[in-house]
């Protein structure tokens, strides 16, 4: 225990060194973060990693994975400790500091993404060359991706990578903020935007034109008809909270003013299914909605008239497993067993759809994720260094 926790006291400052510079980059999703790419590159190579990086079609933002294989230089199987890059937005009027200057107050980190989630990025970062010091039977991976905060948009790039170059990983931790606790299911998360276009006119006239608005408000009243069935559809011995897919509409957009008819609108509306099943059946009832009811009515009266869907991502579920090696392992490692489920999304089934055993755990609070003023605390950057330590002794044995 001594020596554990004078590993801890030796990393912790460096740690704290690393989430500083992290936070400098300011990665808000579907902005570049090679930067932070090379960044974290470069300090995984010094301890003799090996890394390959896949990217975006623009070669914009970008994925890392890092590999550790300690003296034995044993390539098989292993541990992935997975993290996002991205960050949210944040603006610096409503902080109380600088949101990409890390400040320390209070044995707290204060910064957009402190908690998520590069905190669990530095605390894995700072020990990589411990890890490359001892004699470990498995290597251990690093996965560091890009924008996971928009539908997941790296991780399937990066594991399309993996099934390429059969890396035969066994477990999977992603550390998001979940208080050090290991979550063993989540819901789906379907996002989608859905574009109106109509016929602009005057106010005065609204059968010569075709409002947009009006159109997307009756797509909207659909969608909250189907929320309602979903609640009907609710899984026996469902897991979550609620037990049921939930839908919810986020944004609607459109229009120039009162007098004008509109010719274009959006709505952004989300899907969190519990099964995929629910997923097919909201897209396939309002794919037939628009196609035999809205878009005939619009396209009489203008025929270029037109409704289109864009689907921002489809972020599968994490789902519950009987035996997860990785739920074991992590809750063998922190002393908690306490295995819970979260309503927020994570790239954790992806990983588990490659036959990779996962678990969702990391440092900080969901609490404190995306706000103003975000932070996670020493204490928790202390417990997720305790975890690595002690997987390490897993990993050497």
């Amino acid at each position: 225990m001594s020596m554990q926790k004078n590993i801890i006291d030796e990393v912790f400052p460096e740690t704290l060194k690393i989430l500083s510079e992290l936070i400098k980059f300011q990665t808000v999703s579907g902005t570049s973060n090679l930067a932070l790419i090379e960044y974290c590159e470069k300090k995984l190579s010094k301890v003799g990693a090996s890394s390959f990086r896949t990217s975006d079609e623009a070669k914009k933002r970008f994925n890392l994975f890092s590999t550790v294989n300690g003296k034995e230089k044993v390539n098989e199987g292993g541990i992935i400790l997975s993290g996002h890059t991205d960050v949210v937005p944040a603006s610096a009027k409503e902080w109380g500091s600088d949101p990409f200057v890390s400040t320390e107050k209070n044995n707290k980190v204060y910064g957009r993404g402190s908690c998520d989630m590069k905190g669990f990025i530095a605390c894995s970062l700072a020990l990589a060359p411990y890890f490359a010091s001892q004699n470990l039977k498995k290597p251990i991976h690093f996965s560091f991706t890009y924008d996971e905060e928009t539908a997941c948009q790296g991780a399937p790039v990066m594991i399309k990578e993996l099934k390429k170059r059969n890396l035969n990983c066994s477990v999977c931790i992603v550390g998001e903020p979940t208080n050090m606790k290991a979550v063993q299911a989540h819901k789906g998360c379907y996002e989608y935007s859905t574009y109106f276009t109509g016929l602009a006119g005057h106010g005065s006239a609204p059968d010569k034109g075709v409002n947009a608005v009006e159109y997307a408000t009756r797509f909207v009243n659909k969608l909250l008809e189907l929320r309602e069935e979903l609640k009907k559809r609710e899984p026996k011995n469902s897991v979550f909270t609620p037990p049921y897919t939930t839908l919810g509409i986020g944004r609607i957009k459109g229009g120039l003013a009162r007098n004008v008819i509109a010719d274009q609108c959006v709505v952004d509306w989300e899907l969190r299914p519990v099964v995929p099943e629910d997923g097919e059946f909201v897209n396939k009832t309002m794919d037939a909605y628009v196609k035999d009811v809205l878009l005939p009515k619009m396209k009489k009266v203008y025929p270029k008239a037109n409704i289109k869907k864009e689907t921002i991502g489809e972020i599968i579920g994490f789902n519950k497993e009987e035996e997860s090696e990785a739920i074991n392992l992590v809750c063998n490692l922190t002393g908690d067993n306490s295995r819970e489920v979260v309503s927020f999304g994570t790239e954790a089934g992806l990983f588990q759809e490659i036959g990779i055993s996962t678990v969702v755990c990391g440092p900080g609070s969901v609490e404190q994720a995306h706000t103003i003023d975000e932070y996670v605390s020493f204490d928790q950057l202390k417990k997720c260094l305790k975890m690595l330590v002690d997987l390490k002794e897993q990993m050497s044995r």
